[in-house]
């Protein structure tokens, strides 16, 4: 999967962090917390700090103790909760570390490490393209009509 992007949901103001299938197939919508969003959005747009944020210092110290960030993987949805793991790879093999989704992808891009999600949580939560683009012009034709000009700052896609 990649990021596609991040927008924020009109009706609850939280955002939104949107995952596709390199084959535009499928996307996931995945709910997440703002300062996720933050982390997220500025590695996105390579914003660079001068002291390590959070996720730059975890990256730092799994890689300071001679591992790297293998792969994450969204692997399951329980009560519209999503759960990933971080495969971590290093010189005493394997080591997955229970993750939320949205501090594993800010630390995957930031290791340039890649994204997975499982088969059975694509069908649960995923949209097809198909669906979405059928969708997508009623939409966003909704959200626009009810957006001021101030608010064309917050998005990023």
């Amino acid at each position: 999967m990649i990021v596609q992007g991040l927008t924020i949901d009109p009706s609850s103001n939280s955002p939104i962090l949107i995952l596709k299938d390199p084959e535009g197939e499928r996307n996931l919508p995945i709910w997440i917390g703002l300062l996720e969003a933050t982390a997220i959005a500025s590695e996105l747009e390579k914003v660079e700090f001068s002291r390590p944020m959070t996720h730059d210092l975890l990256r730092n110290i799994i890689n300071g103790l001679g591992y790297s960030v293998g792969k994450i993987t969204i692997n399951d949805l329980k009560d519209n909760t999503f759960y990933a793991k971080i495969e971590l790879m290093g010189p005493e093999g394997e080591v997955s570390i229970d993750s939320r989704p949205s501090d594993a992808i800010a630390l995957a891009l930031r290791a340039e490490a890649p994204i997975f999600v499982a088969k059975a949580v694509l069908d649960q939560s995923g949209i097809s393209g198909q669906d979405e683009d059928q969708r997508s012009d009623e939409k966003w034709k909704d959200i626009l009509e009810e957006m001021t000009p101030e608010d064309f700052g917050k998005y990023k896609m």
